[in-house]
């Protein structure tokens, strides 16, 4: 299956996003540091973590559940890459992913220590992964060629991204009760 250029086109898009967040950081230390910067998230968040900023929104918890499930969509992503030649790379609809899989009232004690295994695992594999693995080449159904080394960087991208996203709803939501 290939990708419209209309997809493509968006795609890319969103792979400059995710890039320009992180910039030019190291990856596994942006990552390494997520689990840390979801703690004080929580912290910062107090008893608004599940206050939505406007109801179209993701609330904090919200969107830890959804950086849950990007980690678990990038684990499958990296070792398909890893042990296949040029595989497909299967999109998955964030929102669909949030409805099935997560609430607002969904306790911390589940998300934390899941995403927290999955990032130690990931990290573990990155390191030992070769130049040439990092550089092997999955196919995204919607974005195109992607190496695990850039699977790898979006994916560090994404959390400063979200962190950040989490931080200015906790900011508006504070700011309209004054």
């Amino acid at each position: 299956m290939t990708a419209s250029p209309e997809s493509l086109a968006a795609g890319r898009a969103y792979q400059q996003t995710l890039l320009a967040a992180l910039g030019e950081d190291d990856p596994a230390d942006t990552q390494a540091a997520t689990p840390a910067i979801l703690r004080a998230l929580v912290d910062e968040a107090g008893g608004d973590l599940r206050t939505r900023p406007e109801s179209d929104e993701w609330s904090a918890v919200e969107l830890i559940g959804h950086m849950v499930d990007a980690e678990l969509a990038s684990s499958v992503r990296y070792r398909w890459i890893l042990a296949q030649d040029e595989p497909d790379l299967v999109p998955y609809d964030q929102d669909d992913w949030a409805a099935r899989f997560h609430s607002i009232d969904e306790p911390l004690e589940a998300l934390l220590p899941l995403f927290d295994a999955l990032r130690a695992a990931n990290l573990r594999l990155w390191r030992e992964a070769s130049a040439a693995d990092r550089a092997r080449v999955g196919q995204h159904l919607e974005r195109g060629p992607e190496s695990y080394d850039l699977t790898f960087r979006l994916l560090a991208g994404h959390d400063r991204v979200h962190a950040s996203q989490a931080l200015a709803g906790l900011a508006r939501i504070r700011a309209r009760r004054g």
